[in-house]
């Protein structure tokens, strides 16, 4: 399978008009959606942007989300929060919001929780699609710091995921592949940015060049 990944759309409308764009012209089979679809609200906002997308969507929760809106996309798409899904022979799985920051968003856990809620989803070799990155990988802030989740880190070291997905550090876009784990973080869809995941064999990553203005 070959999907779209976005993550940190903030309620821009012209996200969806470009997701469906480069679905059809590179001939995509699905969307993951890595969190921030709102920014800081309605949480119905993320159920119209869903809606709008021409293929299935994988989505999480981000920090900036507000209650309810997990529910939005548990309606209109695939939630990855919490819980696996088996995908051509792959397992996709998840935790969406992040932890701890410095802006008190709606949508942040302490450490312990985050692997409270990833670990009894974890399995050697999976495709692990988180909001918040891995402490120390395409975690990097604007002043040099680093960002990421040590829990999520942790989990990455035990069980060894093929793929890891990751937004929310918007400076931090990428891919890395470091010890058999292939990383990657689109940028910010909110910047007209995205990237490709193919699952066929060996997953394989590429950025997407910056979407024009719309």
């Amino acid at each position: 399978m070959r999907f779209l990944v976005l993550s940190d759309v903030h309620a821009r409308s012209k996200v969806a008009r470009f997701a469906n764009r480069h679905l059809q012209e590179q001939g995509l089979d699905a969307v993951i959606v890595l969190g921030d679809i709102t920014h800081f609200g309605p949480a119905s906002w993320a159920g119209e942007f869903l809606s709008q997308l021409k293929r299935p969507a994988y989505a999480l929760t981000g920090n900036c989300d507000p209650p309810g809106t997990l529910e939005e996309i548990e309606r209109h798409a695939t939630s990855l929060h919490r819980r696996k899904v088996r995908l051509g022979g792959w397992t996709l799985g998840g935790h969406g919001g992040s932890n701890i920051t410095i802006f008190n968003t709606p949508n942040e856990l302490p450490e312990e929780e985050l692997e409270k809620g990833l670990r009894p989803i974890m399995e050697p070799g999976m495709v692990l699609t988180v909001h918040c990155p891995a402490y120390g990988t395409l975690d990097m802030t604007s002043v040099d710091r680093h960002a990421g989740s040590t829990a999520i880190a942790r989990l990455v070291r035990e069980f060894r995921p093929r793929a890891v997905l990751s937004g929310h550090i918007h400076e931090a876009r990428g891919i890395v592949e470091r010890e058999g784990t292939l990383y990657m973080n689109p940028g910010a869809a909110k910047e007209g940015l995205a990237a490709v995941l193919e699952l066929d064999g060996e997953p394989r990553a590429r950025l997407l060049d910056p979407a024009p203005e719309q």
